[in-house]
């Protein structure tokens, strides 16, 4: 059964018009950048973005006069249209002066996992959206057929080889990632990694593999990392991703027996939990959930709405 409450970082097309067509449209494009009501997002090196000095958390919004008065060389790509405004956002490099930028923008700087739980969810989406650009932007800077240097095109959303006799255009990446709930006669499958704080549980996940189906996927992480045999899969929602540049897949499924068994270097444990178990590792601080930014959170949310009419939000604040 699909949710109904949007993963963070969701929902953007609900508010933002990409205008994909228009990318190639320089001369309109341009002309949007200049406009008095275009809007640019700032991102420093790192990926971080800048944020006003507020009591109430918001992205920091450059208008189209701050944005050349006070970064007039710096790159800067189309996002799309919101309410009839263009979007854009600007990336500073290492050259850049970001404690002066903040100074004079009356701005402070925070990362995407910090101002997820913070922002707005239309201005957490735009954030998230920006960031996976900007990674890939930064990271595609050579060909990989001939390794020749790559110039950025369709504002901001391609990259082309500057070699005359290859020109190849590459794509902004996305690696898919999935992450589902095991569910086994009223009991739900979590696990943690040995890294994690005291407590932590979360459900399981992995990369998708070249040729393989995201159900398959799911009967192979699950299977690997805790020995559980998986059959049926549904699909839950979905999450963008952007640290650095995954996009999470979330499915719900039913496990063919109880069986655990872990391998070396996957999961540190994992069990087993029922509503009632849950309840009470909660109140008693044995369990920590997911962080409410991630579609694992979700996903045991929903799981626990389902099985038991729990809220966990309300669980964890008790």
């Amino acid at each position: 059964m699909i949710t109904t409450k949007l993963n963070t970082f969701a929902g953007l097309s609900l508010i933002l018009d990409r205008v994909a067509e228009q990318r190639d449209a320089v001369d309109w494009v341009v002309s949007k950048a200049a406009s008095p009501d275009a809007r640019y997002v700032l991102l420093d090196a790192a990926g971080d973005a800048f944020l006003q000095r507020e009591e109430e958390a918001a992205l920091r919004w450059l208008d189209a006069g701050e944005r050349q008065r006070l970064l007039p060389h710096a790159s800067w790509s189309l996002l799309g249209i919101v309410d009839g405004q263009p979007h854009f956002m600007l990336l500073l490099d290492q050259s850049h002066d970001v404690a002066a930028l903040e100074a004079a923008l009356a701005a402070r700087r925070m990362s995407l996992r910090e101002a997820g739980l913070l922002l707005a969810a239309d201005e957490a989406g735009l954030f998230a959206y920006a960031k996976g650009l900007a990674h890939w932007q930064r990271e595609t800077l050579f060909c990989t057929r001939c390794g020749s240097s790559l110039q950025l095109v369709s504002s901001g959303h391609r990259a082309q080889c500057t070699r005359p006799d290859c020109g190849r255009v590459h794509f902004p990446r996305t690696d898919a990632a999935i992450i589902v709930i095991v569910e086994y006669q009223g009991a739900c499958l979590l696990g943690r990694q040995a890294g994690w704080p005291a407590g932590r549980y979360s459900t399981l996940a992995g990369f998708v593999e070249p040729g393989e189906a995201l159900e398959d996927a799911v009967r192979r992480e699950v299977a690997e990392e805790a020995g559980v045999i998986v059959g049926e899969v549904h699909y839950h929602s979905s999450q963008p991703w952007p640290m650095p540049a995954s996009l999470m897949v979330g499915f719900t499924a039913s496990a063919l027996s109880p069986t655990i068994r872990l391998r070396d270097g996957e999961l540190e444990d994992a069990r087993w939990f029922t509503p009632q178990q849950i309840i009470d590792a909660l109140a008693d601080g044995s369990l920590k959930t997911p962080t409410r930014l991630s579609v694992s959170y979700q996903l045991l949310s929903h799981w626990l709405q389902q099985r038991a009419g729990l809220d966990l939000d309300a669980l964890i604040t008790q």
